[in-house]
């Protein structure tokens, strides 16, 4: 018992206050001396600011010199094009024009064709009549609706109408491209935003994005179109509405051959729609944005000195004001390139969406910079026709229609792999190449140092143990809460166990079932929340449950600067050991760690990279990430996502290699 008066005795001399109490079954395991249900979110939140601050101040800058606003913009080029991921070979379109429609002025071909192989994409294209030379064509990125591009377009009949063919796109997860479908076809999600969400935490593990997928098969839509002599390839335009808008403000950037465009109920600011929504669909974010200091304004500016169009509802949830700050910044950027006629926003008393008054201005945009025509817009009849006779394909899915098509899933599998041997021969460069690279994904730059502060909170003494509680501090990182229940039979071999419970200690802790055996049996109790569980949990109505993870507006955030929640969780667990290999309660106790849930994956990393763990336990945890990449369907994946990733290794690959045993206990 030497060192547990040794012990108390420290933390009397820190200012404990140390009394008896007895903790009924509804007692307070909180550990921090303070409550504030966001505060993680805050944390995170500050580095958006900074990152966006930081951003400003270059901006400005650049502002001040047309060379200087080329560079800026090559430099916003460059650094999407590091972040966006790699996309394959062209091959073949496999073109195939099934069906016809009349309308009224114009008529729509139903199209198929292969954006790359066994990935059919589905569209619609509409055709102005009676044209004897090649006609200006602009393609039409689909919103959030489930049908895609559905029966019909309001806005492409306009443009057909005016002159203007539109290539509207079925996007993946929409239209006839739902992946997460039953055997009929029929969809397993509530909607496209869902389906979107759930796929991209696969791709962004093999080092892509739903964006970027969305961008390639767009991409590909436009090759087709110029493969077309009905169509001139050197006026073509692109436009969207809300997850098409998002389309566009991706796709401008990357493919110079759009000569106009306009960007439709998405732009805004990201820093602002984070501070007062939080972060919206999957689709809608590619990982490291934040670090990279690109804001949704520099995916439009990449547009300089083209053409581009603005449109927004005072009513709309795509903030108003932050729409109105970005603007300015695009005004800024064409007066100092020499073109400030090229940029307009029209604002409208509305909401969401491309209505009437939005498309009269679209198409009339359109016509003057693609047509060079600003005469009035012609009005067009408002056709309508049955979904069914829009369909492309025989049942209304390509992947239940086309012979060897492959679903995103699949598509996926079969990308994990292939990299199969890359992976291997990775691992085999041994742990330093491994450990720095997972540093990298991690979003750290390096091992933490042991420079921790050590903050007692709290005491309470039992009948056959003692609880403290502390608040761990590590400079520019939350604080760990934690408790240490230090049993009297407790002596110098007795091991440490690190719970880590996604339920919160405070869970565990409640029911003296859970850890009286480990008492009776002298082990050292240590109990922590690590940042965002337990006493830093944001709170539930902060995240919509359509994104099907309890946690995903701080998992987005810290991926968009750059920071991994992973990563962070890590840091948290070394933090904990730290504070094991400091206090003279704990020096040289072996520490064992127990984890469940989220925790899992966060685990298994802490162990690869520090040897202080003497064994791993874990339960109803992933046990590879090829789970997510086969089975989209699953709660929380955001949690445990690491862009890139799988291009290195798997989290058995980790198992395998660490020096400690880890063991699944389910």
């Amino acid at each position: 018992m030497r060192k547990i008066i040794g012990f108390r005795t420290l933390c009397v001399g820190l200012g404990i206050w140390v009394g008896t109490v007895v903790v009924s079954a509804q007692g307070e395991f909180k550990a921090l001396p303070w409550s504030q249900s966001t505060a993680y979110n805050s944390y995170l939140m500050r580095d958006v600011h900074r990152q966006f601050a930081s951003r400003q101040s270059a901006i400005q800058q650049a502002f001040t010199s047309p060379a200087g606003m080329q560079e800026y913009l090559e430099g916003c080029r460059e650094r999407y094009k590091q972040i966006v991921g790699t996309f394959p070979e062209k091959e073949n379109l496999n073109v195939q024009v099934v069906g016809k429609i009349q309308g009224t002025g114009y008529y729509i071909e139903k199209i198929i064709f292969e954006s790359k192989p066994g990935r059919y994409v589905t569209a619609h294209l509409y055709m102005p009549e009676n044209m004897t030379v090649p006609v200006p064509a602009t393609l039409e990125l689909c919103g959030h609706g489930l049908n895609g591009k559905g029966s019909s377009s309001h806005a492409a009949m306009l443009m057909a109408s005016n002159g203007i063919a539109v290539l509207v796109v079925d996007p993946i997860g929409q239209g006839e491209r739902l992946q997460l479908i039953d055997r009929e076809g029929k969809p397993l999600t509530r909607g496209a935003t869902t389906e979107h969400t759930l796929l991209n935490a696969g791709f962004n593990l093999l080092g892509t994005s739903l964006a970027a997928q969305e961008y390639w098969d767009n991409h590909r839509a436009l090759d087709y179109l110029l493969t077309r002599k009905d169509i001139d390839s050197e006026r073509i335009g692109v436009y969207g509405s809300s997850g098409g808008g998002t389309q566009t403000a991706y796709y401008i950037g990357l493919d110079p051959r759009v000569k106009v465009a306009a960007i439709c109920s998405f732009f805004s600011t990201r820093e602002r729609t984070m501070e007062l929504q939080g972060p919206s669909d999957g689709c809608q974010h590619i990982p490291y944005e934040g670090r990279e200091q690109l804001e949704v304004p520099d995916f439009a500016l990449m547009m300089a000195p083209r053409p581009l169009l603005i449109l927004s509802g005072k009513y709309d949830f795509v903030d108003l004001w932050g729409a109105q700050q970005g603007f300015a910044e695009l005004q800024q950027c064409y007066k100092v390139l020499g073109v400030p006629e090229k940029v307009d926003m029209l604002t409208v008393e509305t909401g969401h969406g491309l209505g009437t008054e939005k498309r009269q201005k679209l198409v009339s945009w359109f016509k003057r910079w693609l047509k060079d025509d600003q005469s009035p817009v012609k009005k067009s009849a408002q056709d309508r026709f049955r979904l069914s006779d829009m369909l492309c394909t025989t049942k209304g899915q390509v992947n239940v229609s086309m012979p060897g098509a492959l679903s995103i899933m699949q598509e996926n599998v079969n990308q994990l792999d292939e990299w199969a041997s890359k992976r291997e021969a990775f691992l085999s460069k041994g742990k330093k190449t491994v450990q720095a690279k997972m540093l990298d994904l991690l979003g750290l730059k390096g091992l933490p140092d042991h420079k921790i502060r050590i903050e007692a909170t709290g005491h309470d003494s039992m009948r056959e143990n003692e609880q403290y509680k502390f608040q761990l501090i590590r400079e520019g990182e939350m604080p760990v809460p934690c408790i240490l229940i230090m049993p009297s039979r407790a002596n110098a071999d007795s091991p440490v166990e690190l719970r880590l419970q996604e339920e919160g200690k405070g869970t565990y802790l409640s029911e003296y079932a859970n850890f009286a055996a480990a008492l009776t049996e002298g082990k050292i109790l240590l109990l922590a929340d690590l940042r965002g569980f337990g006493e830093t949990t944001d709170p539930a109505f902060y995240t919509d449950a359509k994104y099907w993870n309890r946690e995903y507006r701080n998992a987005m955030v810290s991926m968009h600067i750059g920071r991994p929640i992973m990563g962070q969780r890590v840091v948290d667990i070394l933090t904990l050991l730290d504070f094991c290999s400091e206090h003279e309660f704990l020096k040289g106790h072996p520490v064992k760690v127990f984890a469940n849930g989220i925790y899992g994956p966060v685990a298994i990393h802490a162990a690869y990279l520090d040897e202080r763990i003497n064994s791993v336990e874990i339960k109803h945890s992933v046990k590879t990430w090829k789970e997510y990449i086969e089975r989209p369907m699953q709660w929380d994946m955001y949690s445990n996502v690491l862009y890139g990733a799988l291009k290195y290794y798997d989290l058995p690959d980790l198992i395998r290699l660490s020096n400690c045993p880890i063991r699944f206990a389910d």
